[in-house]
């Protein structure tokens, strides 16, 4: 899929850049990663939420690290999975400056947010694989491992900030598919040289059509096994037209339902060929694993 998705997240917008792909997938708009606070115009009028007792000072029972992070459990998880610095996560969160002034909030806007781990401030990329799903941790994060303490980025809060962040979903890439190189003989093999089968059952019967907006997750595999492309990665999903896609995903995922997963075996001839004329595309025959994730009917 496009290279150039980039998706909006934490901080008011963190734009994540895929990998470079093909003019025949939709435009990119967000250069990334960045981080600014949200405009004002899009910033939701409600009651500040409001700080800890404790956001002028890490407490003495606060986990410390030797980079100067501090963190303190406020709800424990539900298990013993957690994401590593590779991984994308989905978090509900809210930050303050030490004097106690709430600056971003998922929480306040009512929606959770994605994004990946590599692409954020060096604070939540040491403290969030300190988590378990579920989990919610307080975090003291000094101004060297925030925005500074005379941040460059315009609107960007200075000095120590401080975090609460409950650790919804890791969100992870799927492994490399063992069967790259060939389709399995349980795989449905198109007229066209498509071929495919169900990783995972839908919750729907609905299908969308060769002309639909869709939702999905996705990765993207060459035979020799290097993925080239990944929603999972950028922990966001990807929205585009299916007559605006290779040829392989326009006839492709019409076949799933929503909240199914299928893995592809596309041929070169539709994809972006054996030789492609832009620069970045990957060459040859491709594997997909998509999930429908839902239809856009707007």
């Amino acid at each position: 899929m496009r290279a150039a998705l980039r998706h909006v997240a934490i901080l008011g917008v963190i734009a994540i850049t895929a990998c470079p792909a093909p003019a025949d997938t939709p435009k990119a708009s967000d250069a990334g990663p960045e981080y600014r606070l949200k405009p004002p115009k899009e910033r939701v009028e409600k009651s500040d939420i409001p700080a800890p007792p404790d956001v002028a000072a890490a407490p003495a029972d606060a986990e410390k690290s030797a980079s100067g992070l501090a963190s303190k459990v406020i709800k424990p998880g539900q298990g013993g999975d957690k994401p590593t610095a590779d991984d994308a996560v989905e978090v509900h969160y809210t930050g303050w400056t030490t004097d106690g002034k709430m600056f971003d909030s998922s929480v306040q806007r009512g929606r959770t947010t994605s994004f990946a781990l590599k692409g954020v401030i060096k604070g939540w990329t040491e403290g969030v694989p300190l988590m378990s799903v579920g989990e919610t941790r307080r975090f003291w994060i000094p101004s060297e491992l925030a925005y500074g303490d005379k941040p460059t980025r315009p609107g960007a809060p200075a000095g120590m900030l401080v975090f609460d962040i409950e650790l919804v979903r890791i969100l992870r890439a799927p492994p490399t598919p063992p069967d790259l190189d060939k389709p399995p003989k349980d795989a449905t093999v198109l007229p066209s040289g498509l071929a495919w089968r169900s990783l995972k059952k839908g919750t729907s019967s609905e299908h969308p059509t060769s002309t639909s907006v869709v939702e999905v997750h996705y990765a993207g595999w060459t035979k020799d096994g290097k993925m080239f492309d990944s929603s999972f990665r950028r922990g966001r999903t990807a929205k585009f037209p299916l007559s605006g896609v290779v040829k392989g995903w326009t006839e492709g995922v019409p076949l799933l339902t929503v909240g199914e997963t299928g893995r592809f075996w596309i041929p070169a001839e539709l994809a972006y060929g054996k030789e492609p004329m832009r620069p970045g595309a990957p060459a040859g025959d491709l594997v997909f694993d998509i999930e429908l994730v839902a239809i856009d009917h707007k």
